[in-house]
């Protein structure tokens, strides 16, 4: 099985490296492309794979077909690769706002398209990845798909009307992560915690918090309640969080994200 990558900046090699880590694929079975010469061979030297600049070439080699481009470049590339794409190949979207229909548009509402949105989390083999397909996807084009986009770590299938939420609370929401670690470690620093150290202190927790509300299976308001012991110094920092309008800016945020995506 031959997968193609139109594109290949971080996504895409985030998705190639859980491939070759998983042994999903071997550098054999991978075929990239990039927009310049140098960065082809800058690629392909730190892949493995073969890297070229003919998006066409790859379009029309490969089985399953990564779409990796940034979307504003998503119908310029659809209208160069159309003419080499059939209707035994799966076609993988990674862009947020493209829909189905959209995507059917470009290339033909008869060929298999996979609508997707990873985020980059994918890079430490830690993605969450939502997808959703058209009506020519078989249960068996799903497995080979689930297999792709699960090398680097977990998907799961949605409806077409959520992909815009998964934009929120998925796609995008490692910036407001990340955003909540710097601050926390800004506020350390200015307690005196060296800031390399304060970064370490700040993303463990936020990791181990996350594994909890996964691996526990209880209710992050309850996880919240273990932490907070009556008149403690938790339950003053939430207070705080509480006056500032921490959850207010965040689902406000979130619904500004949602729809912008739309």
């Amino acid at each position: 099985m031959k997968i193609g990558f139109i594109g290949c900046g971080n996504m895409a090699q985030a998705i190639i490296g859980g491939l070759l880590k998983q042994g999903v694929a071997g550098t054999q079975d991978i075929l990239a492309t990039t927009s310049k010469a140098e960065s082809a061979k800058k690629a392909a030297e730190a892949l493995g794979i073969s890297v070229i600049t003919e998006n066409e070439k790859v379009a029309a080699e490969a089985d399953i077909l990564v779409v990796a481009v940034k979307p504003i470049f998503y119908e310029a590339v659809l209208a160069e690769i159309k003419e080499q794409i059939h209707k035994e190949q799966i076609v993988i979207s990674i862009a947020p706002g493209k829909s189905l229909a959209w995507l059917g548009e470009q290339i033909g509402a008869d060929k298999k398209i996979v609508r997707t949105m990873p985020n980059t989390p994918a890079l430490v083999g830690e993605g969450m990845t939502g997808v959703c397909v058209n009506e020519n996807v078989t249960n068996g084009d799903m497995a080979k798909v689930m297999q792709v986009l699960e090398a680097c770590g977990k998907a799961e299938m949605v409806p077409e009307r959520l992909m815009d939420v998964v934009v929120s609370v998925s796609g995008s929401s490692p910036a407001y992560v990340f955003m909540f670690i710097e601050a926390m470690a800004d506020a350390a620093v200015a307690d005196g915690m060296p800031r390399a150290q304060a970064y370490e202190f700040a993303a463990q927790a936020v990791l181990g918090s996350a594994k909890m509300v996964l691996e526990t299976g209880k209710h992050p308001g309850e996880l919240k309640d273990m932490v907070c012991s009556p008149g403690g110094t938790t339950i003053e920092a939430v207070r705080v969080l509480e006056a500032k309008g921490m959850r207010s800016a965040v689902i406000e945020a979130m619904k500004a994200c949602t729809e912008k995506c739309k």
